[in-house]
């Protein structure tokens, strides 16, 4: 989950900060996502170390891939995504787009795939130099291994494989016959390939190839444990304390724009809809953010109730027994009166609610139950976050172990008593 949270900021997922924990603000946040995201590749890349490093060989090679410049982290880092992107729904056959990618045949597992392509590994490795293989010579040499269709399938495919030591296939039109050749190759050789060779267009890798690439950047440039950055302390610190702040973020929330509601179908309407609960029941949760509705276009406010109700409780155990009463502001309508006539094909709404009887499960809404506890910490937290804490033993106040010097991998002491108890006794 840590990826992701970090990567979010720097790809612009359309998602917003939601919540945060060690009191965490969304102008923090933000702040946080603008240092990481203008940092200038730069710094990785004049490092004067020889010979160049794989993180080094990374940065350079989707630089090279990339049409635009990539000056800054979030420029890698949206290029990279969008590439994964494009992996997943292109249908076209990656290294060669002569021919259309022949998706693997249901009778071909796994397991079928993997034997065919360690068995070309094999007889990629074997060759010495920088020879080229033929598609035809690496055809015939694994020939016993599998089917014709299979083989040919796993020839189009295998430009872009990594083998077990790490290096990648690649793959170019022989200048003479016109035929494929392929050959093993270190990771950013690719990249840097002689002028005299009739290369296979510089397509990206294959979508695991990206994932790998995805999860070894962020651990080399955004994680704030194994940062690999060499620049002025100043500027590295600034760097490992956004990357805190951004995994110190619990929640991002969508933001449904009236705007963008529209379902591309005009048989189907949207609707933003937020629950307001009855003031008895505000002690059970605060009002939720609000969720999407999709409903058919001559769905009646009934409808809107009903789906409402189970799109909120699918959510929010807490809200199983709720009950819908009316949409705030047309409290004299008909159930029967078509929503799209009230609020349009993309509106919003306020449906009032009530939970008859008590509500068992909210004593599960926050982390400490029903508990009442008095919180503060040096972080500026006042409430539970969700995040792991001790109370002192003197005062009962209690705060984040992370901020009293416990490390997460540390058990949580049997006795612990606060600063400001201790200067007390001192005193």
């Amino acid at each position: 989950m840590q990826l992701p949270k970090v990567v979010h900021g720097m790809g612009e997922w359309g998602c917003g900060f939601g919540t945060g924990s060690f009191a965490l603000t969304v102008d923090s946040y933000k702040s946080a996502v603008e240092t990481l995201s203008s940092l200038p590749l730069s710094i990785f890349l004049l490092q004067e170390l020889k010979p160049n490093t794989q993180l080094q060989d990374v940065i350079s090679f989707y630089q090279s891939l990339s049409k635009s410049k990539l000056v800054n982290m979030k420029d890698l880092f949206r290029f990279l995504m969008k590439l994964i992107h494009d992996a997943r729904k292109s249908t076209s056959r990656v290294g060669d787009p002569t021919f259309k990618r022949q998706r693997t045949s249901s009778s071909w597992s796994r397991a079928d795939v993997a034997r065919v392509e360690e068995a070309m590994f094999r007889v990629l490795r074997a060759v010495s130099g920088s020879n080229w293989v033929s598609s035809r010579s690496l055809r015939g040499a694994v020939c016993r291994v599998a089917s014709p269709a299979l083989l040919e399938n796993c020839l189009m495919e295998l430009r872009g494989k990594v083998s077990a030591e790490g290096r990648v296939v690649n793959a170019r039109r022989n200048p003479d016959s016109g035929s494929l050749e392929y050959r093993l190759e270190p990771r950013n050789f690719s990249a840097r390939t002689s002028g005299n060779d009739t290369c296979v267009p510089n397509c990206p890798p294959c979508e695991e190839i990206l994932k790998q690439d995805l999860k070894f950047l962020y651990q080399s440039i955004l994680h704030p444990q194994t940062m690999s950055i060499c620049s002025p302390d100043e500027i590295r610190n600034l760097a490992i304390s956004s990357a805190e702040k951004l995994l110190d973020c619990k929640q991002f929330v969508k933001h449904y724009k009236n705007e963008t509601l529209s379902s591309g179908n005009g048989d189907l309407i949207c609707i933003s809809c937020k629950l307001e609960l009855t003031d008895q029941h505000k002690e059970v949760a605060p009002d939720p953010p609000a969720e999407l509705v999709v409903l058919p276009v001559k769905a009646t406010v009934s409808d809107l109730k009903i789906e409402a109700l189970k799109v909120f409780q699918e959510v929010y155990l807490a809200f199983r027994r709720l009950q819908a009463e009316e949409l705030v502001g047309f409290g004299g309508v008909e159930d029967s009166t078509q929503v799209k006539l009230l609020i349009g094909s993309t509106g919003s709404a306020r449906l009032r609610v009530r939970c008859p009887g008590k509500v068992g499960v909210s004593k599960y809404r926050l982390e400490r139950g029903m508990e009442r506890w008095t919180v503060e910490c040096k972080c500026g937290a006042e409430d539970d976050d969700g995040e792991r804490m001790l109370a002192c033993d003197v005062c009962g106040v209690w705060q984040h172990t992370k901020c009293s010097g416990t490390k997460d991998s540390e058990a949580v002491p049997a006795k612990f008593v606060c600063n400001r108890c201790i200067q007390s006794r001192c005193g």
